[in-house]
């Protein structure tokens, strides 16, 4: 599948239009210099930045929650430092905003649930509730509607501290991990990082531990609950439910009925011998998944859950399971000196996989012989991170042969599509220095995407995790108040797929053209495409379009000429393309916000490989302000958070961004030649 020397015409959208586009229109030929310059500087900047192992890895930069959850986890099994402590709370007070809340990205609205969290977590740094930042902080919460207004999860991490009550919160019965494939509500109706969340949620929720904070927070209490039903479903809502969907009433009157029976025979059923056999189940269910790093699913959230339903089964903290965990948690920290002293954040994920691909495939676009050492130290590291043992998706694809690769360093048991698309685009692009390496890149290459091909939809599309995870019913339950947990196919991972395939060349196959065919379908009425795993629809749009063109779509098709009409109506006055992550939640913010080196390429990207006056003209536009906005150094500045982990709720600020897709497309724009 993958032949030494062999970069394909068309490979990752650099198709006949955008070939074209590149090298007889573009900028005035007096200012393409200037773009070269930009070009080979951003190159420079990102070869240096390689590890000598091969890989490439930026920053993950989230919200405070991460750090504030951390002093909480330390708290709770009583091994929180002040050295710690206080680092982590010079980050967190360093991301408060002027009118005392935390938002859950850069410019966003204050958010509820992450300025209780981050406010706890500086009383446990030792701020006082008098000091001028922190009363501010209460002043809003109080306001906002104090801890009864929170999330669940917020609400859980509180109840585990005697902050709010157990009885208040929703039942997660561990017997739950019984239920077999074919019921509802099962564990596999939930996406990857939601069951691996929500298994032990049952045991912390079920044995209810409760271990006293040294802090009072009764003056961000907030007004008492008026309700005797346990919190609700909706984020924000203390104890309601909507009246206009029926699952919900049907969900809240179950989790009453659970409630009572909790009360009356709950410390029968602590004792029985089913409820202790779930126990083991689940626990062995979770220590079957945790990572030779000693995370789980290389994310926070499953990762913490773990640690402290594990613990509350007895395990010490000198366990290995245990001490692996936490051990673990130390490559996710970063340390920063800061004038004031240093700080100290955490990633909510890593991402050296997809950080190593996408720049391999912006290095080839930006002309670097497929040779280069740079591109074949990547390709190796790349071929050893290759998946090739069983993982949950299995359930849902028994008879598929094992491949593909993970987001992280560390995550065997959840390889994704997404990552595998790009893996394939990635080692398309490099010649292998001979033939053993070559015979390994093409046995790799025709794994993956005979993989990817079996985790197609039933519907055409492709997801990141599984296939076909798309029960809404899970989405009703009164915990499920934040993020989203089901994993359906999205515009953006389904693109790359068949982009892979194209560029591999099954374009004219029949698992591309059901790709192609769901693209079409599920394009906006405005000519985008909606994106899951990055801000928004410039991101949709920005994959979708060089992958249809990738395909075969002809680029004067009306779904092609709509895409590019809303890509140039949304360019900026100052030539850039920007969306704000409010997009998700208020449709008045699409593909509107501050410009940003990432969301000017992905519309760059889309607009050379449609090719045409309209977006040449524009692409101009877009081109010159990367090259006017370029940092000395070669890379870009963007504070602002352009990744998606939850729509609507959690958001990522991937370092890499800013770089990467820029060097891809100023590459292309000059049709990648040195």
């Amino acid at each position: 599948m993958v032949t030494r020397g062999a970069v394909r015409p068309g490979s990752n959208g650099v198709s006949g239009p955008a070939g074209r586009a590149s090298r007889n229109g573009g900028v005035p030929s007096s200012d393409r210099p200037a773009v070269r310059t930009a070009l080979d500087r951003a190159v420079r900047h990102l070869t240096g930045l390689q590890d000598p192992a091969g890989w490439w890895q930026g920053e993950l930069q989230t919200n405070v929650t991460m750090d504030a959850e951390d002093l909480l986890l330390r708290e709770f099994l009583g091994i929180r430092t002040a050295e710690e402590t206080e680092a982590a709370g010079r980050w967190i007070r360093s991301q408060q905003r002027a009118d005392g809340t935390w938002a859950n990205f850069l410019g966003g609205d204050a958010d509820l649930s992450t300025t209780v969290e981050a406010y706890v977590a500086l009383r446990l740094a030792g701020d006082s509730p008098s000091a001028d930042h922190m009363a501010r902080a209460a002043d809003w919460i109080v306001g906002q509607g104090g801890i009864p207004a929170t999330r669940v999860f917020t609400r859980i991490w509180l109840a585990l501290f005697g902050e709010w009550s157990w009885d208040k919160l929703p039942v997660i019965p561990p017997e739950l991990i019984y239920l077999p494939r074919w019921f509802p509500l099962n564990v596999y109706d939930w996406a990857c990082w939601a069951r691996q969340t929500i298994v032990p949620l049952t045991i912390v929720c079920t044995l209810r531990p409760t271990r006293p904070l040294p802090v009072s927070l009764a003056e961000i209490s907030g007004p008492p609950s008026t309700s005797s039903r346990p919190a609700g479903s909706v984020a924000g809502d203390a104890g309601g439910t909507r009246l206009d969907d029926p699952w919900n009433t049907v969900f809240s009157g179950l989790d009453r009925v659970l409630h009572v029976l909790e009360r009356r025979f709950g410390k029968v059923r602590a004792k029985s011998a089913l409820r202790t056999a779930a126990y083991r189940r689940c626990a062995d269910w979770i220590i079957a998944r945790q990572e030779s790093d000693g995370c789980w699913g290389g994310i926070q959230p499953p990762w913490v859950y773990s640690l402290l339903a594990l613990h509350l089964l007895g395990y010490g903290l000198d366990h290995p399971i245990i001490k692996r965990g936490l051990d673990g948690l130390e490559r996710f920290t970063i340390m920063e000196d800061a004038p004031e002293g240093k700080l100290r954040r955490l990633e909510a994920c890593q991402s050296p996989v997809w950080d190593t691909v996408l720049a391999m495939v912006a290095l080839a676009d930006a002309g670097l012989p497929a040779d280069h050492p740079a591109l074949q130290g990547a390709a190796r590291w790349v071929l050893a991170e290759e998946i090739r043992g069983p993982g949950d998706w299995q359930v849902q694809r028994p008879g598929l042969a094992p491949s593909g690769w993970a987001f992280e360093f560390d995550n065997d048991g959840y390889p994704d599509v997404d990552d595998t698309a790009e893996v394939v685009l990635a080692l398309g692009r490099v010649e292998q220095p001979d033939d053993a390496m070559a015979a390994v890149a093409g046995g790799a290459a025709a794994r993956a995407l005979a993989w990817l091909t079996g985790m197609q939809s039933r519907d055409g599309g492709w997801a990141a995790f599984d296939a076909d995870n798309t029960s809404r019913l899970v989405t009703k339950l009164p915990f499920c108040d934040f993020g989203e947990v089901v994993d359906p196919p999205s515009a953006d991972v389904t693109a790359h797929t068949v982009e892979a395939l194209a560029a591999a060349g099954l374009g004219a196959g029949r698992a591309a053209r059901r790709g192609v065919a769901w693209l079409l379908r599920n394009q906006e009425p405005d000519g985008s495409w909606f994106g899951r795993w990055g801000a928004n629809y410039i991101y949709g749009t920005g994959a979708v379009v060089p992958a249809l063109i990738a395909a075969g779509v002809l680029p004067g098709k009306p779904c092609i000429r709509r895409a590019v009409s809303w890509l140039v109506a949304h360019q900026n006055p100052d030539g850039g393309w920007g969306e704000d992550l409010r997009s998700y939640t208020d449709p008045g913010w699409a593909g509107r916000g501050t410009s940003t080196a990432s969301q000017t390429a992905w519309a760059l990207l889309a607009l050379l490989a449609a090719g045409g006056e309209e977006a040449l003209a524009s692409a101009d536009r877009g081109v010159a302000w990367l090259v006017a906005t370029q940092r000395p150094d070669g890379t870009w500045d963007e504070p602002q958070f352009t990744g998606t982990g939850f729509p609507g709720d959690f958001y990522i600020n991937y370092h890499l961004y800013r770089l990467v897709f820029p060097v891809s497309a100023l590459g292309r724009y000059l049709g990648g030649s040195r």
